[in-house]
């Protein structure tokens, strides 16, 4: 859980007291981000440009992984949790932001064939992605992967998912990109189906840091989910595996 609002000069100020090391790498992401800003023209194009330059110099890191190891281990825990809540082979699962399959290779590699879609607004990701498939012997199982440019899911089918899953996605998305999915996602979501997504979580005011990381409070995503005509719910056991984020799970009502 987050309650610091990290983009107050105070927060700022005090962490920078605390972690003197990393105020280069600050500086540095600051510069990034208001270049992007001026180059680009709208989210999904600036944070296209963000996991260009970010997987430049690491796929995994690209993906929230500074190691292998937590590569490995973030991509268990996100498998692990979908099983314990029914996942199963024969499953249709739509994963947006695939990112290079941290958690996808081992969805792929449990989904009966051709049950896996991948989605991702990254076209380096997606190469990085298919090299994951490679690596891990997967190509048997004929995983999906498409480049998408909004969150609309409109090449994609009607009542199709039963799971959809979006980690470390929301995190990075101003309301109007979140919005956009909830707006869209119950229409290709299988009747039962469920779609899992993390977000950055506050009780204090809601705020971004440098246009990378956005902090919501719960009840402002689930309303928005409601508004929507999903059902939507915080889900408490999640907090159990010791990730920084939050999740909420959507339905969508029969």
């Amino acid at each position: 859980m987050h309650s610091k609002d990290r983009s107050s000069l105070g927060h700022k100020i005090s962490y920078a007291i605390s972690h003197p090391d990393r105020i280069t790498g600050y500086a540095r992401r600051r510069g990034r981000d208001t270049l992007l800003w001026l180059t680009t023209r709208d989210h999904v194009s600036y944070y296209r440009a963000v996991m260009r330059s970010d997987a430049a110099r690491s796929s995994d890191g690209a993906v929230g992984s500074k190691t292998r190891e937590s590569w490995l281990r973030i991509g268990q825990m996100q498998f692990d949790y979908l099983i314990k809540h029914g996942l199963k082979p024969d499953m249709r699962m739509l994963e947006i932001g695939c990112g290079n399959l941290r958690a996808g290779r081992l969805f792929i590699d449990y989904l009966d064939s051709g049950n896996y879609y991948g989605t991702d607004i990254s076209p380096d990701i997606l190469l990085a992605a298919q090299r994951t498939i490679g690596e891990y012997g997967l190509q048997r199982k004929l995983p999906y992967l498409s480049l998408v440019d909004d969150l609309k899911l409109e090449f994609l089918p009607d009542d199709h998912f039963d799971v959809v899953h979006a980690h470390s996605v929301f995190s990075h998305s101003p309301l109007s990109v979140i919005e956009e999915c909830l707006s869209h996602v119950g229409r290709i979501m299988a009747p039962g189906g469920m779609f899992d997504f993390t977000f950055d979580r506050t009780q204090g005011s809601e705020h971004q840091v440098l246009r990378e990381d956005f902090y919501y409070r719960t009840e402002t995503l689930i309303g928005l989910a409601r508004r929507h005509g999903l059902e939507a719910q915080y889900m408490a056991d999640w907090e159990e595996t010791g990730h920084e984020q939050s999740k909420i799970r959507v339905t969508r009502p029969a």
